[in-house]
């Protein structure tokens, strides 16, 4: 039976009872290579009983072609109306199919999808390798080579070109390409392979995360304020009319951007592909994205992260069938033909009341005794509240409670800064409150106004008038005096006051030689901090805030770079910003003037002192009140002084295992003016 409609007819009619679904296409597809291969066997002077006789394994498969319809079909035929068959197949699924979806993106036709099963064969079953071993004539060569497969398809196609077509779209690669390239081993990626297959891993490779549109969030389930959620139920129409081909969210970290992208690919029927593009190697994520993505019926979302001054470069995608998504945080460029009329949206951090609904929806039917409060206070991120709340109602389950209080959220929210900000900054613990700080009236008056601000940062903003957007919810203060007058100290009672984390950063890990390393360190920094919702202490600020010079030099022209770079992001830091020195003077002016609270901290005074000493020295000790007076008097110390002066006149007590006496203040106070290279003042009789 020759005749071509009586041909599709026998081979539609079996293939009519398969169950329709990925792995039935894929094996459909299969079988069309392994009819090529038999009939390419046959056509080159040998026969089906000699194929049969050199490798048993086929007499199997001939089987199948014949109950399929093909027992006694010429293989030029046969290839011919099997393709014919498989596509009358398809269109009668109106499911997902990969191979369909890969074969109409790309253009495919039946001989270049017969060659790319044909050298995924060995993939599927490894007696194809021997097979393949003996055809190409060389030990070893277990694959189809270029060389055979050229000679197999010479005269009904250019198998160069089509074995171009597919490589450059990822789907074929040479195993090795030292041996001239007619004895180039071909190879289908495996993970490409398994997509083919239907097989939809949630981690297909270690830089790629899959999500089916059935797990995708839609975008009336998305908690966004009324503009956003109208943008982006818009951007969604563009999408499904293909009016537009990218889409690119910028925004911090852990703010719903892969979420909102996800509602975007549902919107459209896709799934999610999320691909981390941000490695120095990526020229397999590139190679790999459009043809994963389509197999997977995904639409592709490129987690980009350029420093700041740089571009991220997105090369062409072919094959890919569908929009593209590309995730960045606020920093860098963006350039390539796939995003050249993408559309941008800015997710910026939630306000109060969408934080409440975020929290609510996090904690779901669990009870929360502090939610408005948690919502006023904790600024984060809409990825960051998800995790919080988790991580606080194991914590509240712990301690054998129900509802979940403002504590456990606290100690949730801290556990989620080690892993972004300890490489760059180091946690600043301990205890307290204004009651241990000896300072001026004016002093403490700046730091609860400064305390007030940071209360209110977010309500300041939407009050202010001006232009919108003109205050941000960042606050910034200098703190400034002689060293030792309780600059740190007031730092980590104030980040107490507010029930926040304070962080230092780390000048040794920040500032590097190599340029632009010291900006994308300081970035990553102001990130974080604003996306976890931590103080950030600028110890010693006068390091990096100095005064420009005048460009001598290449150096003096870079460091006044980062002295830039630094000021615009002081300005549009959205979080807490306290930076001390000991030299207010050699800061830059134009850092001074973006300051919100400039909190001045001089040497202590007689009175002040008398309040520090008291504040260190044992409850239980033995000191003359005369003396203390006199020593406060008469030892001008600073704050920092006078507490390593009582916790040496401690240890010296301690180790006498009697209270502390005069005799321990004393000597304590006399080693500290040796430290400082001073003269006592202090009579040695007194």
């Amino acid at each position: 039976m020759t005749d071509p409609a009586e041909l599709a007819g026998a081979l539609a009619q079996p293939f009519a009872a398969l169950s329709r679904n990925p792995a039935t296409h894929f094996r459909l597809w299969f079988y069309a290579a392994i009819a090529r291969v038999m009939g390419r066997m046959v056509e080159n002077g040998g026969s089906f009983d000699q194929a049969f006789e050199d490798f048993p394994f086929l007499a199997h498969y001939a089987n199948q072609l014949a109950d399929h319809g093909l027992a006694g079909v010429p293989a030029p035929e046969a290839a011919a109306h099997w393709d014919g068959a498989v596509r009358a197949w398809e269109n009668a699924h109106d499911g997902h199919l990969p191979l369909r979806a890969l074969r109409e993106a790309l253009d495919l036709g039946g001989d270049e999808m017969a060659l790319l099963m044909t050298v995924g064969l060995p993939e599927e079953d490894a007696r194809f390798g021997a097979l393949f071993e003996q055809l190409n004539g060389t030990r070893g060569l277990r694959r189809p080579t270029v060389g055979l497969l050229a000679a197999w398809w010479a005269g009904d196609a250019d198998v160069h070109e089509a074995i171009r077509h597919l490589s450059g779209s990822g789907l074929l690669a040479p195993v090795s390409q030292e041996a001239p390239r007619a004895e180039w081993q071909l190879a289908v990626p495996p993970l490409l392979w398994d997509a083919m297959r239907g097989l939809a891993a949630e981690r297909p490779a270690p830089w790629a995360r899959f999500q089916s549109a059935d797990g995708l969030q839609t975008l009336d389930a998305l908690l966004l304020d009324g503009s956003l959620r109208q943008k982006a139920k818009g951007i969604a129409a563009l999408l499904a009319a293909d009016a537009i081909q990218s889409v690119v969210v910028r925004g911090p970290r852990a703010n719903g951007r892969r979420t909102l992208l996800g509602a975007l690919a549902r919107a459209t029927g896709r799934g999610l592909l999320e691909i981390d593009a941000s490695a120095p190697q990526t020229d397999e994520r590139w190679r790999f994205a459009a043809p994963l993505a389509t197999l997977l019926g995904a639409m592709p979302v490129l987690v980009l992260r350029p420093g700041p001054g740089e571009t991220a470069v997105v090369p062409d995608l072919p094959g890919l069938a569908g929009p593209l998504g590309i995730t960045m945080e606020r920093q860098g460029g963006l350039s390539g033909a796939p995003v050249r009329q993408a559309v941008q949206l800015e997710l910026p951090m939630p306000g109060p009341e969408e934080r409440r609904e975020h929290w609510q929806a996090a904690l779901g039917t669990r009870p929360c005794t502090d939610l408005g409060a948690i919502a006023g206070a904790m600024r984060l991120g809409r990825g960051s509240i998800r995790r919080a709340a988790d991580l606080a109602a194991t914590r509240a389950t712990l301690d054998g409670r129900e509802a979940v209080t403002l504590e456990d959220v606290r100690a949730a929210a801290c556990s989620l800064h080690r892993e972004a900000l300890e490489t760059i900054a180091t946690p600043v613990s301990g205890a307290g409150d204004w009651s241990h700080l000896a300072a001026p009236v004016h002093t403490l008056a700046d730091l609860h106004e400064l305390e007030v601000r940071c209360r209110h940062r977010e309500s300041l903003g939407r009050l202010a008038g001006g232009p919108p957007g003109a205050v941000n919810a960042g606050v910034r203060a200098l703190f400034k005096g002689p060293s030792g007058t309780g600059k740190t100290l007031a730092a980590r009672l104030l980040a107490n006051a507010l029930g926040k984390d304070i962080y230092r950063i780390d000048l040794a890990a920040v500032v590097n030689k190599y340029i632009g390393e010291t900006e994308k360190n300081l970035e990553r920094a102001f990130s974080r901090a604003e996306e976890l919702d931590v103080m950030l202490l600028l110890d010693e600020g006068d390091a990096l805030l100095a005064q420009r010079t005048d460009v001598d030099s290449s150096n003096d022209r870079y460091a006044n770079l980062e002295t830039n770079y630094l000021l615009q992001r002081v300005e549009s830091f959205g979080g807490i910003l306290l930076v001390t020195t000991n030299a207010g003077d050699r800061i830059d002016g134009a850092f001074a003037r973006r300051m919100d609270v400039v909190v001045d901290f001089p040497l202590p005074q007689p009175d002040e002192r008398l309040a520090i000493w008291s504040l260190h020295l044992p409850a239980a000790h033995a000191v003359d009140d005369g003396l203390l007076w006199d020593v406060a008097q008469r030892c001008a110390l600073s704050g920092g002084q006078i507490r390593n002066a009582a916790l040496h006149a401690t240890l010296l007590a301690l180790d006498r295992d009697s209270p502390l006496g005069d005799e321990d203040l004393l000597a304590a106070i006399r080693r500290e003016y040796r430290k400082a290279g001073g003269v006592c003042p202090l009579r040695q009789d007194s």
